[in-house]
């Protein structure tokens, strides 16, 4: 079995008990999980969807010590590099759709945050990225659903994107995280694993059913 991490999307969390929901996370966390926390920021523009913003990550960032993944769905990602630098953001993910200056973003976003990252919807073919773009990201986020919303189901499609990611990773750059968002659940989970991806976020699957945030873990990488 790879070395997998589990991101556990905030979007799909109790936001009447969200400080219980991370308190649970942080115990995961505790016990060696290789956890991130998911964050998926969204301005209404880029995908019909708003989510939270600079105030509730800053009650995020004072609450947990997990790295939190910074997902930005918005039309002008830059300005949210100078929101952030003081949030404590691991890893900041802009999309590649919303922006012609990708290295330029790429490079500013690296002043600040450890890992920076692209993410691609569905219909954007990985072979739209140049070489110099994919060699310079820490992680390539490939969304399985269209984004804006959680609960939404895996697209099959996407496992054959996850797969040339994985190829073109080996002779570009070896150290590359593959995300993959959207739709997954503890059968989707292995599908996208087997085809490469190493980093897997989870919203509604891993938050809205019954069993504990372990056993969800659990189910989610094995």
């Amino acid at each position: 079995m790879k070395n997998i991490t589990i991101s556990p999307s905030l979007l799909s969390a109790n936001f009447y008990n969200l400080k219980e929901d991370i308190e649970k996370l942080n115990l995961l966390h505790l016990e060696k999980k290789n956890l991130w926390l998911h964050l998926d920021i969204m301005d209404g523009h880029f995908v019909p969807n708003l989510t939270f913003g600079t105030p509730i990550l800053k009650k995020v960032k004072e609450n947990t010590k997990i790295p939190l993944d910074a997902h930005l769905m918005v039309s002008n990602p830059d300005v949210y590099i100078e929101r952030f630098k003081d949030l404590n953001i691991h890893n900041f993910t802009f999309h590649f759709e919303a922006t012609k200056n990708h290295l330029d973003l790429i490079n500013k976003s690296k002043s600040h945050f450890k890992s920076v990252g692209i993410s691609i919807k569905p219909n954007t073919k990985i072979e739209e990225m140049s070489d110099d773009i994919f060699s310079s990201i820490d992680l390539l986020l490939i969304m399985t659903v269209e984004p804006g919303f959680g609960g939404q189901g895996f697209i099959k499609s996407t496992l054959e994107k996850i797969q040339i990611a994985t190829k073109r990773k080996e002779s570009l750059n070896p150290n590359l995280i593959i995300q993959v968002d959207g739709g997954i659940n503890n059968i989707t989970s292995q599908e996208v694993i087997k085809a490469g991806a190493t980093n897997l976020v989870s919203g509604s699957y891993f938050f809205n059913y019954p069993k504990s945030m372990n056993d969800q873990y659990e189910s989610l990488i094995h």
